[in-house]
């Protein structure tokens, strides 16, 4: 607001530092000021030392967390490093510290294991990469992962998943500090999603596990992502194989823990959405991916958005379709 003094958003930086987890949120915060806002974005360090990025990249510091004063965001960057490793309680101190005075606490992908070891995630709702969000739950018992979130907010609280999430969850911190007219105009001069929610799946349905270890199964699979809309009964799938309806139901359990039905509609409901954010509409993207009719992926999307497709498209549409309007 005019007036008032910048809102001070400090990023936890550290040797082996993910530099995509500091970029790309920063470059939300930064743009924004050209729409409006006022963030005054640093950098800081443990020690107050520089410290070397994932990339090998030298990364220049303001200072160090404990000299600082209190930051509206405090923003926790992810690495490699966590989880493999325990994370160091010295990281774990720069997090805790200065998240006792920030007007609020954020963490970009494995950011949310340097929070948990501070202690801030006991008894909150978290997410983090879906590759590790087991291993958070292991570390924060009392934590509450939610693994198919692209971020999470508990309170002043906020988690996101993996790299890129991190900017979707600064356009939403954007969003409700400024309103969603900035926030949009940040969307669409970064050209990217304005903003995909945080009750969004984090990846499409073909990548939501590792492929096939049969070619059998992975003939069915290829088959039903190259044209969802096709007739993908049990009983045609079964047929392309040559098998039995029970075999291939057995092949589709052992190798990726779920029905030919469920893969077929999580296929149909990932292109069912992309149709959305290209500007089709509902009736037209359930045609075209393969929906019997309108009701059913109405009722698809009510089961795992817990919203209607013209809601979904309404709320999560596209930086370009923004522009269009």
């Amino acid at each position: 607001m005019p007036g008032d003094a910048p809102h001070r958003v400090a990023f936890l930086v550290y040797d082996g530092v993910t530099l995509l987890d500091v970029a790309g949120p920063a470059e939300v915060f930064t743009e924004a000021n050209r729409f409006g806002a006022d963030y005054h974005v640093v950098l800081l360090s443990p020690t107050g030392e520089d410290v070397t990025s994932n990339l090998g990249f030298r990364v220049a510091v303001d200072g160090a967390v404990s000299a600082e004063p209190a930051a509206g965001t405090y923003v926790v960057a992810g690495s490699s490093l966590y989880p493999r490793t325990p994370v160091p309680r010295e990281l774990a101190d720069a997090a805790q510290v200065p998240a006792a005075g920030a007007g609020r606490v954020a963490s970009i992908c494995t950011g949310a294991f340097i929070l948990a070891a501070a202690g801030l995630l006991d008894g909150r709702r978290a997410t983090t990469h879906w590759k590790v969000t087991h291993e958070l739950a292991a570390r924060c018992p009392t934590c509450r992962v939610e693994p198919d979130a692209i971020y999470v907010r508990d309170g002043t609280t906020y988690t996101s998943a993996g790299v890129t999430a991190g900017i979707d969850l600064a356009l939403a911190l954007v969003e409700e500090d400024h309103g969603s007219d900035v926030a949009r105009d940040v969307a669409r001069a970064l050209v990217v999603y304005m903003q995909r929610s945080g009750g969004q799946s984090q990846f499409s349905a073909p990548l939501q596990g590792p492929p096939p270890r049969s070619s059998a199964l992975r003939k069915i699979t290829d088959l039903v992502t190259a044209a969802p809309q096709g007739n993908h009964s049990l009983g045609e799938l079964a047929k392309h194989l040559n098998v039995s309806t029970r075999h291939l139901t057995r092949l589709f359990h052992d190798e990726l823990s779920t029905t030919p039905a469920r893969y077929v509609e999580n296929i149909r409901f990932d292109m069912a959405r992309a149709l959305l954010d290209q500007g089709h509409t509902a009736t037209q993207a359930a045609a075209l991916a393969g929906f019997p009719s309108y009701e059913s992926m109405r009722r698809v999307f009510a089961k795992k958005l817990s919203i209607s497709p013209a809601a979904y498209q309404r709320r999560f549409g596209t930086a370009r379709r923004a522009n269009a309007g």
